[in-house]
């Protein structure tokens, strides 16, 4: 699955410099865009160092295998998209709710190969990259509950019936980053709608769970 890498001698952690992290960083957003735009074992390593402008040594370097190179992709575009979603702490629930979709919107809306890289990325099968994206719906999924219910950790029935709309959330996202006919306004209420009826239905499953008071008004 990955290029055996040259011998190198030191390690990227060594090389604090801010120059070195700016390199760093200039191959990832390089990366974001070259995954997202052809699958994952369809470059080779010769392919990103060409496409990169940069010796092929340069990324194991950095990051070690392609593998290694793809997974530092994944990471820091999760990394964005959860600061943007998970944000607003010290808003009210609901208005928390309103800002995490809004952030998230935002996030697909601005970066939208990174988004596509979280998503779909061109990997096969891969335990590490289905744990990453499985960790950003638990975080999106543990902040809607927040703003909701007032607490993280909830119950198996709202926890699958929050992660059945983040899930619906990903393909109405990709499909409106394609084809944006709608603005980011018209689908933030879109989804924050379908998300009071997500409420509705867990809270006539397990009415411990009661959908907050605009979700019973709006959706």
């Amino acid at each position: 699955m990955t290029d055996s890498p040259p011998r190198t001698t030191g390690r990227a952690g060594t090389r604090g410099t801010g120059r070195s992290l700016a390199r760093r960083a200039e191959l990832i957003a390089i990366g974001r865009k070259l995954f997202a735009d052809t699958s994952y074992d369809a470059l080779s390593m010769d392919d990103i160092a060409r496409q990169a402008h940069v010796a092929k040594g340069l990324i194991y370097y950095y990051f070690k295998s392609k593998r290694g190179y793809y997974l530092a992709i994944v990471e820091d575009s999760v990394a964005d998209l959860v600061t943007l979603a998970a944000g607003g702490l010290e808003a009210p629930p609901v208005e928390r709710v309103h800002r995490t979709v809004d952030g998230y919107l935002r996030y697909a809306e601005g970066n939208q190969e990174a988004y596509r890289t979280i998503v779909s990325g061109g990997v096969g099968f891969d335990t590490q990259v289905q744990a990453i994206r499985d960790a950003v719906r638990e975080t999106i999924v543990a902040t809607i509950a927040e703003g909701a219910y007032g607490r993280r950790d909830i119950g198996a029935l709202p926890r699958m019936g929050l992660l059945g709309w983040v899930c619906g959330v990903e393909g109405a996202t990709l499909d409106w980053i394609d084809r944006p006919e709608l603005s980011r306004e018209a689908m933030r209420e879109l989804l924050v709608k379908t998300l009071g009826g997500t409420m509705r239905v867990i809270e006539e499953l397990e009415p411990a769970y009661l959908a907050p008071q605009p979700a019973r008004r709006d959706a």
